[in-house]
């Protein structure tokens, strides 16, 4: 088994650099909340748990607690529970020793002793199995373990930032994870929200990746224009801030504004699932015309596709008067022409003063 090595925190290489921290805090009350309370804690040395879905940041995250420690000048090595195979797990983490079993021809290092003096990142906790969460139990009370076919102890300084997408509490509920081991990794605990729950970030993330990747593909690409960013911001992201810089780096890559458009349009005609609060009490009334509203946004713009965007026909099938049609057009956000190939030059103009608002 060969050494994967350490993952040092560093400016180079794609998934390793450290946004600034303008962007990875943005400027959502949300997020500025979670910066005070990381800004307390980042300093410290205690362990801490970091939650969140898919794609919100949390490897970001982990490394920027580690650039604000005390230890900063140490190794940041992280490891990917869920990519190594439970048997091989073990080894991964804790090393062994020669002859330890058929193939350990020379001692080997596991990423815990790689990791002394610096941070070690745990990401996917919840994937690790009941043995070897025991093993890193007493890794976390003792600052010592002991390799595969080793007889001695060895002592380590590190510190433990771990990362799950799932409620570890339903995981000890069920017999999947220790809650003693619970109790030690969450020290601190770092929730991070879903992308669509701070939407006030989406249009400085886009153009933070859109420099990024224009930079690492050399190609020049021409900025978002106003209808696209309308379409950022109410896009759901359920793969969050991974599947936004996705995104912008297919547009850095084709070059087209209209095909990513076009993509986000069918995505939202697809899935008409309205988006309803996480938390505290639900406004039928309120939520209802929303999902309404975006409904008839979707069938306006199918009927409008299947009648090449002729607006009289299109207003003559809905059964309404044309002055609605181009009310709902702009309500709904759609673009007021077929064409998308050059949206960076549109820019909706307001209501002519004989459209009435409607209900």
């Amino acid at each position: 088994m060969a050494s994967t090595g350490a993952q040092r925190v560093s400016a180079t290489g794609r998934g390793e650099e450290i946004p600034p921290e303008d962007i990875i805090f943005g400027r959502s009350p949300v997020m500025q909340a979670l910066r005070q309370k990381i800004d307390k804690v980042a300093a410290a040395s205690v362990p801490i748990l970091i939650q969140g879905d898919s794609g919100t940041g949390k490897g970001v995250l982990a490394r920027y607690l580690h650039s604000r420690s005390s230890i900063a000048s140490g190794p940041f090595t992280k490891v990917n529970c869920a990519a190594i195979p439970g048997t091989l797990l073990e080894s991964e983490l804790f090393g062994y020793e020669k002859g330890a079993f058929t193939g350990a021809y020379a001692a080997k290092q596991g990423r815990v002793e790689l990791a002394n003096g610096g941070t070690l990142f745990l990401d996917g906790i919840d994937e690790i199995d009941m043995g070897l969460q025991a093993k890193l139990l007493q890794l976390l009370q003792d600052a010592q373990f002991c390799r595969i076919g080793g007889r001695e102890d060895i002592t380590v300084q590190i510190r433990v930032i771990c990362a799950t997408n799932r409620p570890l509490e339903r995981e000890i509920a069920i017999g999947r994870f220790r809650q003693d081991l619970y109790y030690r990794i969450n020290v601190v605990n770092i929730t991070l929200p879903q992308l669509r729950a701070r939407a006030e970030d989406i249009g400085d993330l886009a153009a933070y990746f859109l420099k990024r990747h224009q930079k690492r593909h050399n190609n020049a690409v021409r900025d978002f224009s106003a209808t696209l960013l309308r379409l950022l911001e109410k896009h759901p992201w359920p793969g969050n801030i991974r599947e936004l810089e996705n995104l912008i780096e297919r547009y850095v890559i084709l070059g087209s504004e209209e095909a990513v458009s076009a993509e986000l349009l069918h995505w939202d005609r697809t899935h008409a699932v309205p988006d309803l609060p996480a938390h505290g009490p639900i406004h039928l009334k309120k939520v209802t015309r929303q999902a309404v509203q975006e409904l008839e946004g979707r069938i306006i713009l199918s009927v409008l596709e299947a009648n090449r965007w002729n607006r009289k026909r299109t207003a003559s099938e809905l059964k309404i008067s044309y002055r609605a049609l181009l009310y709902k057009i702009r309500q709904a956000g759609l673009p007021p022409k077929r064409s998308l190939r050059r949206t960076a030059e549109i820019v909706p103009s307001p209501l002519p003063p004989d459209i009435p608002a409607l209900d």
